[in-house]
């Protein structure tokens, strides 16, 4: 048995995860798991506050392919190429047979990087999810959760590496700063 590379495949934009879910049926089917590794859609999750609302969003590092892990063969290759809907084959290399006809032949890519792919999920998996901020310094915002639920303040800084908004808050007539999480205001 040879040794299994990682090659890049492919697919309908918008297709990734249902090409993936074919694929690795088709390869069930065929009786090929012992060729095939792992079959990825990298993805990352975010949380993206939109509206006051939080809400997880899964995006994908690399639209439109999918990677997978196999030692090629001719009948594994002709399943991605042709037996899996979304998938229009291999990353390439055009390499001229005889004259002028060319042979389009699959190219794993450099152990290099797919450890920084499979390193970019492994860290996103240690950060379960990043935060994508609606908030701009002298927003006016609304406390909706917490002691000082509804009050509103003005947003004076934003502290994106701990989710926390820095808002200053009129308590008893004077300037108070309070130090609330993303999910704790909302944009009047």
């Amino acid at each position: 048995m040879g040794e299994m590379k990682w090659y890049v495949l492919r697919t309908a934009g918008g297709k990734e995860k249902k090409a993936k879910e074919y694929l690795v049926k088709e390869i069930e089917r065929s009786g090929l798991q012992d060729q095939v590794g792992q079959v990825l859609v990298p993805a990352k999750n975010e949380i993206v506050t939109k509206n006051g609302k939080r809400k997880a969003v899964e995006k994908l590092l690399f639209p439109g392919y999918v990677f997978i892990q196999a030692e090629l063969s001719a009948r594994l290759e002709d399943i991605i190429r042709n037996l899996v809907p979304g998938m229009s084959g291999f990353l390439t290399e055009n390499k001229s047979t005889s004259g002028t006809q060319t042979e389009r032949k699959p190219v794993p890519i450099r152990d290099e990087e797919i450890q920084r792919i499979l390193g970019e999920l492994d860290e996103n998996a240690d950060n379960a999810a990043e935060t994508e901020v609606n908030f701009e310094v002298e927003d006016k915002v609304k406390i909706t959760d917490g002691p000082f639920s509804g009050f509103s303040g003005t947003v004076e800084d934003i502290l994106e590496d701990r989710s926390k908004l820095k808002v200053a808050v009129q308590i008893f007539g004077r300037k108070t700063y309070l130090e609330l999480s993303f999910t704790q205001v909302t944009k009047e």
